[in-house]
């Protein structure tokens, strides 16, 4: 177990005051890590307390609007702060706008991709050039099934997540053999507040469902393991992956 032992790594995982980034958060805690947890707006200090009280772990909340770079650089430096370095770096973070494609407005194209690429891309900057005068680290993006299946009426969405693993694999090409792992998880449909609606819905919710080979929808605990894999030792030989978890669906 020594090969999966984060204890006194120093982790910031953004999007991290619920779903997803607060799973994978809670997850680095649990293996012994400090973490920064990110969000917008105050449910973040929330998600600190108990984060805190149910692992006994070392939380820092920090609270950024990602949309902004003078934010997202105020966020990655002060999070090296107040950790006293970073040796892990998970971007979770993202939003999605949806219209159909001949109407999107631009406006909304370039909202999204300032949040979900322009600040990855920031980011994982950021964190290499840290970790590149460091001794190394590891960096984990998360994109997203659209990386892959391109979806419906979310264009910019679709772009800026197939960016998240193109972006994924440039940097893991430049940093692999310095010491800096750089890989992406791609997550399954994953019942969360924010997809409550299409789990509920008995047309689309119903069709997807019944493509997913292991006949459940995913929860956010199902990034737990493959998210302290790829942030310890045990991954020092994967670079440049993209990794599902999303219950057999794109096989399918």
């Amino acid at each position: 177990m020594e090969l999966f032992d984060l204890t006194g790594k120093r982790a910031l995982v953004t999007g991290s005051s619920r779903g997803i980034g607060r799973a994978i958060a809670e997850a680095l805690l649990e293996a012994g890590a400090h973490v920064v947890v990110n969000g917008v707006n105050d449910r973040l200090f929330q998600t600190a307390q108990e984060l805190m009280t149910s692992t006994g772990g070392v939380v820092i909340p920090i609270q950024a609007d990602l949309s902004k770079r003078e934010e997202t650089k105020h966020l990655f430096n002060e999070s090296v702060n107040k950790l006293g370095g970073l040796d892990i770096l998970v971007v979770n973070h993202g939003i999605q706008r949806s219209h159909p494609a001949e109407a999107f407005p631009i406006e909304d194209w370039d909202t999204v991709l300032e949040v979900d690429l322009s600040s990855l891309f920031m980011l994982d900057q950021m964190g290499g050039q840290h970790m590149l005068r460091h001794g190394g680290g590891k960096i984990i993006n998360i994109a997203s099934l659209i990386s892959v299946i391109g979806g419906m009426t979310v264009p910019a969405y679709a772009a800026a997540k197939g960016g998240v693993v193109q972006l994924t694999k440039a940097f893991s090409n430049e940093w692999a053999g310095r010491g800096v792992n750089v890989n992406a998880i791609v997550p399954g449909f994953i019942h969360t507040d924010l997809t409550e609606d299409l789990v509920n819905d008995p047309g689309e919710g119903a069709n997807l469902l019944a493509r997913i080979p292991v006949g459940r929808w995913g929860v956010p605990d199902d990034l737990k393991g493959v998210a302290v894999f790829l942030a310890s030792a045990a991954s020092n030989y994967v670079t440049g992956a993209v990794i599902p978890v999303d219950g057999g669906f794109l096989v399918r």
